[in-house]
């Protein structure tokens, strides 16, 4: 029994940042009960992307160990919008926002969790139901300096940017959902951990047995700075496309690939300096194991068929420059001729904002028929036949 309990523990641990409190975790293993694993997310955005699969994943670890999986959709709290991170308080989202957003989240999990054993539930279900006598009990739990220990919120009180009231219930009311689901365990980027851990101190205001906290690294995107966030617009999503992933993922640094080999693959840290050892003695060269990285990352999200035609795809392309192998599109006949780059980069799909595509271009990753665009109020008068690149590794072709 005690050999089984390390292994789940070891499994679970691994790749993790922190388990709180220390020591925990293994108790509630030991418990023999099935525990009750919680993991949370606010429907701010229609796209799941390879960000959240590092935690999706450790959730998978807990339920192919036979616990209870309790996907909760923030729907309540997103009409607040988490502040972590945030310099400015967050525009609120409509109903309608929420509702289609939550439903796109289905398909998305399904590629990484077992469907058909997850518990999903909403918040609404319960915050909804709290009367202003409840919620004020409930903020009487929590102290105002407890909340401005928070980074973000100290930091804008600090700098005089302003802090909306309801942005300070925000960690009370995703902490509150613990009590409501009884939670054993929650897991979270580390980006969560005040939020967690508030969610661990309702539980103990309320007479339960508090939850641990488990925590996992935050994947930085493909800019290899800032973390994977498709505001940034450094994602992979979930549905994009997997040829277009796949060259997103070729794209990456070299440094940043041995993140994305153990956070998004569980290589160990062994195998990774075991890689790092062999390009360092020229016996592999780090655009073999890149190649490895992004092949693999497909096949995991998306399948091994999905793997096999974007890799020959990317080759095709990249190796033997056959530019008919770019992703064929056909612009409707009613766009204006000549259109703003910008506007013919969103009409390609391959930015989601204006701050995105001025990015490219001021880094000279944008070109058309091999000419590089550098204005970025540029017209173009577009054509069937005309390429367009953007960043090392997405052709468009316009059909």
């Amino acid at each position: 029994m005690m050999n089984h309990i390390e292994d789940a523990l070891a499994i679970l641990t691994q790749g993790s940042v922190d388990c709180l409190p220390a020591g925990q975790l293994q108790k509630k293993l030991q418990s023999g009960k099935k525990l009750k694993i919680k993991l949370g997310m606010d429907p701010t955005a229609p796209d799941l992307h390879l960000g959240h699969a590092v935690v999706l994943r450790k959730m998978r670890q807990f339920q192919d160990l036979g616990h209870e999986i309790i996907f909760l959709i923030g729907d309540y709290t997103a009409r607040i919008g988490d502040p972590t991170g945030k310099s400015k308080t967050r525009p609120a989202l409509s109903d309608q926002d929420i509702e289609k957003n939550s439903k796109t989240y289905f398909e998305q999990i399904g590629r990484i969790l077992d469907v058909t054993k997850l518990r999903i539930e909403y918040n609404s279900t319960w915050l909804s139901k709290l009367s202003f006598g409840d919620t004020i009990q409930l903020c009487a739990k929590v102290t105002v300096a407890r909340m401005l220990e928070r980074d973000d919120f100290a930091k804008r009180l600090a700098q005089q940017q302003p802090i909306a009231l309801h942005e300070l219930l925000y960690p009370i009311m995703q902490g509150y959902d613990s009590v409501a689901l009884q939670a054993d365990v929650e897991l979270g980027g580390t980006d969560q951990t005040f939020n967690l851990l508030c969610g661990r101190f309702l539980q103990e205001q309320y007479g339960q047995n508090p939850q641990v906290i488990l925590t996992t690294p935050l994947l930085e995107g493909l800019d290899g700075v800032e973390k994977m966030s498709k505001s940034l617009g450094n994602y992979i999503g979930l549905t994009d496309d997997p040829s277009d992933a796949y060259g997103k993922l070729m794209s990456i640094s070299d440094t940043l690939m041995w993140r994305y080999f153990s956070l998004l693959l569980s290589k160990t840290d062994q195998q990774i300096e075991q890689m790092k050892t062999d390009v360092a003695a020229h016996v592999v060269h780090p655009m073999h194991l890149k190649k490895e990285m992004a092949f693999g990352i497909i096949q995991e999200f998306w399948s091994l068929q999905d793997a096999i035609q974007a890799q020959d795809k990317f080759t095709a392309l990249f190796e033997r420059k056959d530019l008919s192998q770019g992703k064929k599109v056909v612009l409707s006949e009613d766009l204006s001729n000549p259109l703003w780059i910008i506007d013919l980069l969103k009409s390609l799909q391959a930015i989601t904002s204006t701050s995105e595509g001025k990015r490219l271009i001021e880094a000279k990753a944008v070109s058309i028929d091999g000419n590089i665009i550098s204005d970025f109020k540029a017209e173009i008068a577009w054509h069937v036949g005309m390429t367009i690149k953007v960043g090392k590794h997405r052709i468009f072709l316009l059909a």
